[in-house]
């Protein structure tokens, strides 16, 4: 049988909703497509409701939780399959290749336009004094928000030799578990809401070691655990994980960063760089 769409369950729930669950599904009906881009803390904002009415209005119409709700309504407004995937109706099975990478850059130009449109200079400055001041830093994530972790690590290694990129569970627990006052940890998490993330930041905070996380979402369980937070542009619905454009907007933000750590001690960086630069000339053919 198929699954009832949740506008559906919205509708036949409805008269059997609370209140404060009604303001909820009041909401959801008309920015059904919109809600699939919001962290549960944004929604229950939008709606003007707390955070566990949204969680009971989920079980309420049969979800396990908030991200189940959430899958569930892309869903039910993912347009039909084709060859190319989930592109929200960007890129189309009858474009040529051209066409398509055209559409691509628009996507990607624009997620990066929205970053720096997201951008405070001065959060951006409280980040880079902490880098400029941190004994060492520790760049973490998980999944393909690892892989950002690493490449921030390498960047910034070419400069400062105290930039280490920690991979595996175990090992960042383990590393979280022997940080220190003056040591800085860089995390990576679009969605700021995994449990991997809360149990390392609660152990870094416990450390008294300062953190900084580049997210999407400002107001997640994980930005409040930060001290500072630097926000990402790129709406990545839950078909679309791990996405080159929300990519990208981090990596464009990995980029100010470590430009403006750069120009703090200009000379420095420059003379590291060209250091690295010849230790690195032999490598080459």
């Amino acid at each position: 049988m198929k699954e009832s769409s949740v506008q559906s369950r919205i509708s036949s729930a409805y008269y059997k909703l609370t209140a404060t669950e009604r303001k909820a599904a009041d909401y959801l009906m008309g920015h059904l497509s919109q809600a699939q881009f919001l962290s549960i803390s944004e929604l229950a904002e939008a709606c003007g409701v707390a955070e566990a009415t949204i969680s009971r209005f989920c079980r309420r119409l049969g979800y396990g939780g908030y991200s189940a709700f959430k899958l569930a309504i892309a869903k039910s407004l993912a347009p039909a399959p084709h060859p190319l995937g989930e592109a929200r109706g960007e890129v189309g099975p009858e474009d040529s290749v051209l066409v398509m990478g055209e559409k691509l850059l628009h996507t990607n130009t624009s997620v990066m336009s929205q970053t720096l449109g997201l951008l405070n200079p001065e959060t951006l400055g409280r980040a880079a004094d902490l880098l400029c001041g941190a004994r060492q830093v520790y760049c973490m994530g998980q999944g393909g928000s690892m892989i950002l972790a690493m490449e921030a690590a390498h960047l910034f290694s070419t400069c400062w030799p105290h930039y280490h990129a920690v991979q595996g569970s175990h090992i960042q627990a383990i590393t979280a578990a022997l940080l220190g006052e003056e040591d800085v940890l860089l995390f990576f998490s679009y969605s700021g809401s995994t449990r991997d993330i809360l149990d390392l930041m609660q152990v870094a905070r416990e450390r008294r070691c300062k953190i900084i996380l580049v997210t999407r979402f400002p107001k997640s369980p994980g930005a409040a655990l930060a001290d500072v937070v630097l926000q990402c542009g790129s709406d990545e619905g839950p078909l679309q994980m791990g996405t080159v454009p929300a990519r990208i907007s981090q990596l464009f933000l990995v980029d100010i960063l470590f430009n403006e750590v750069c120009r703090r001690n200009l000379p420095e960086a420059m003379q590291n760089r060209e250091h690295t630069a010849s230790a690195l000339a032999a490598k080459h053919i």
